[in-house]
């Protein structure tokens, strides 16, 4: 089974080292060994608690099918005649969008913002890292 230390899982789940730490003095988090490893189904398990915490939290109360919903705030608006790029950063993940200037003004989108980015793919890659 995987197992993972302390400062990948706090990676991983971007929180800081010491919060790992206190999940497992507290028991929300198992860990074995020294250095201290957490198995990965456990930590698995945690980062979909936390996700779903996350999700109650989407300002927007707005029911959607999608799962792939970011939660986060605008870093970056650049208007390009009609079209425009803007930057969300939602935790440890930035998200880049192109859309219409038109949306722009009309979804009051500016740097500070808070926002909520919905991805929808068909396509999903998923890597591994190299043993």
């Amino acid at each position: 089974m995987t197992s993972y230390r302390i400062a990948h899982a706090a990676r991983l789940l971007g929180v800081s080292d010491d919060t790992v730490r206190r999940w497992i003095d507290a028991g929300q988090l198992p860990a074995a060994g020294s250095p201290a490893e957490i198995p990965g189904d456990a930590l698995a398990a945690l980062a979909v608690r936390l996700a779903d915490d996350a999700a109650d939290a989407d300002p927007t109360g707005v029911h959607s099918s999608a799962r792939n919903r970011f939660v986060g705030i605008v870093t970056r608006v650049q208007v390009d005649g009609v079209m425009a790029q803007v930057d969300l950063q939602s935790g440890p993940h930035r998200v880049v969008s192109l859309l219409s200037a038109e949306a722009v003004r009309e979804l009051g989108l500016e740097i500070g913002a808070l926002a909520v980015a919905s991805v929808k793919a068909t396509h999903v890659v998923v890597e591994t890292a190299g043993a």
